[in-house]
């Protein structure tokens, strides 16, 4: 590794152009106490920053053509190489070692944008590819932290063949099930941003870093138009569906940590419960349809997060579908329940505040919402884990926005993706599930719903409407539309019913939160030691006999039968 140099006595922030005492700098990794400008790391000092000490072990340089054109601009491009090496220590702009981070095996591929603006040519391609093997061979996770202009155009095509190999070296980790992770930091442009940075599985930014193909200023050139202030900035790549996470740099490790301890269960028999499910509709409190719809409603039932905060240990929740935007009525991420490694998916309301319902819009995921899902659950397939999934919503979002990004499509490729998804799969109607909108995260091995919670076609109030031509017969049509926990479990769509607290689960948050763990848990204990070849083929006798005249009659699902 290259050596690193002391600070400066004084050092002037390029964010806020206030002056900050070096060594506090340094301390600061480089982030600016005022304004919280992350300034630019080289690659040793990332190595340094992200390694746990005395674990680093370098890889490279490997063989890769050098000057493949002669190229010559104002000065001979071997000249600038040479150059370039001299004034960092490296050989190019990529740093590679093997390492731990919080004590998770990785290999980490770091760029240095003081080399030729990090730019992307035959040895840096060489090298990541390299370091991608490397992480195969070796079965442990790449993270890529990247910061470049673009490609080298001092090697012409051959530098644009780079993008297509090193896409290729992250798509035999994806074959092979071993995680991802790109650090994107400022800059990260043109082939980079087009290849391997955005190929990993999980996409962290650092604040204010700028990612795109075309520059702004090529683009306002190009287009005449004005760009959005912050475009193309983390946070502006974070609304917009691009990165997961926006994580300042003091907390990269550990949630680099979380992400890299990430492994398929390993004990085929966690801790549960039987009795934590019930399985029998005479074991439920008697309520009117009406009153249960009313009680599935209620704003201060828990809701996904309230579940998620209470039961997952090391969460890390994952933003976005990668196309346009992150949808706020789905959360999403990574943690751990009771001890178990699982992708936890959730409808999320809002809770009681009618503003921050708003903003979730109330619990009805956009288009992008059922992508974020998608994503989320083949990163579970890829890595082994089982998936969990929260369900609350009224149903699919009924706006014009949702129609013209593509709702029924969107909803229609979960319903594809999970029946055939190689890893168990609970689902749990915590609250409202309606419509399409529930469904989309509930083709499931165990579908549980709550001793409250409700599952239909259609809302009541919309049913009476159509068939009753009256509103007012809502509690008529909950009735007749048979949404209530018992009969779902009769119907055989419901394998179980979570037990609530007496007076519903708004009235006692942990005392729901300790009720939902057990019969998750019990669930995932049967699952867990499934091969996939059983658990699709039990799911899709699940699914087909659903309506079909058996003869024998419908009915809740024999646990014990594949």
């Amino acid at each position: 590794m290259a050596e690193q140099s002391e600070p400066a006595d004084w050092v002037r922030c390029e964010g806020c152009a206030g002056l900050v005492y070096g060594r506090r700098y340094a301390r600061a990794l480089q982030v600016c106490p005022d304004c919280g400008h992350h300034g630019r790391l080289t690659a040793p000092q990332r190595l340094a920053q992200l390694l746990d000490p005395g674990t680093a072990e370098p890889i490279g340089p490997v063989p890769a053509v050098h000057d493949p054109l002669g190229f010559v601009d104002s000065r001979p491009y071997q000249d600038r190489l040479d150059e370039a090496r001299d004034r960092t220590g490296l050989h190019d702009a990529v740093l590679c070692a093997a390492g731990q981070i919080e004590g998770q095996p990785c290999v980490a591929a770091v760029m240095d944008f003081r080399f030729l603006g990090g730019s992307l040519g035959c040895a840096v391609g060489a090298l990541i590819t390299h370091a991608a093997t490397t992480a195969l061979d070796r079965r442990v996770p790449l993270v890529l932290v990247t910061a470049s202009g673009g490609a080298r155009m001092q090697e012409g095509v051959l530098s644009l063949m780079q993008m297509a190999k090193t896409a290729q070296a992250m798509a035999e980790l994806d074959e092979a099930g071993i995680l991802t992770v790109s650090v994107i930091t400022d800059p990260t442009y043109g082939g980079v941003a087009a290849s391997f940075a955005t190929l990993a599985d999980v996409i962290l930014a650092e604040p204010g870093a700028r990612m795109g193909f075309a520059g702004p200023r090529v683009i306002e050139q190009t287009t005449g138009e004005k760009l959005p202030e912050g475009f193309q900035t983390a946070e502006f790549l974070l609304a917009h569906g691009m990165v997961d996470d926006v994580v300042p740099r003091v907390g990269m490790r550990p949630v680099l940590g979380r992400l890299l301890g990430l492994r398929p269960p390993t004990d085929p028999r966690p801790h549960g419960d039987p009795a934590a499910i019930l399985r029998a509709a005479d074991e439920l409190a008697d309520r009117d349809p009406w009153q249960n719809v009313r009680l599935a409603r209620h704003p201060e039932r828990p809701t996904t997060l309230d579940y998620i905060r209470r039961l997952v240990d090391d969460f890390q929740e994952l933003h976005g579908d990668r196309l346009t935007e992150d949808c706020p009525a789905i959360v999403a991420g990574t943690g751990r329940l009771a001890g178990t490694p699982v992708v936890l998916i959730g409808h999320h309301k809002g809770g009681p505040d009618l503003g921050e319902r708003r903003r979730r819009r109330f619990g009805m995921a956009q288009p992008a919402g059922y992508r974020k899902a998608n994503r989320l659950m083949r990163l579970a397939a890829k890595l082994g884990l089982p998936v969990v999934t929260l369900i609350d919503t009224p149903g699919a979002n009924p706006g014009p926005e949702a129609e013209t990004g593509g709702q029924a499509a969107a909803i229609a490729e979960n319903l594809r993706l999970m029946a055939r998804l190689p890893v168990p799969i609970v689902a749990v109607l915590i609250g409202e599930g309606g419509s399409g909108g529930a469904l989309a995260l509930a083709v499931a091995d165990r579908v549980l719903v709550s001793a409250n919670g409700i599952y239909s076609v259609i809302s009541p109030e919309g049913c009476a409407a159509i068939l009753w031509k009256d509103p007012q017969a809502a509690p008529a049509a909950a009735a007749s539309l048979r949404m209530h926990p018992g009969d779902l479990l009769s119907l055989g769509v419901v394998d179980g019913i979570v037990p609530e607290p007496p007076e519903g689960a708004h009235q006692d948050h942990a005392a729901a939160a300790d009720l939902l763990e057990a019969a998750v848990t019990e669930a995932l204990r049967e699952l867990i030691p499934w091969d996939p070849d059983r658990l699709r083929a039990a799911r899709r006798a699940r699914f087909h006999r659903y309506g079909a005249d058996t003869g024998a009659g419908a009915g809740a699902a024999d646990w014990s039968q594949p």
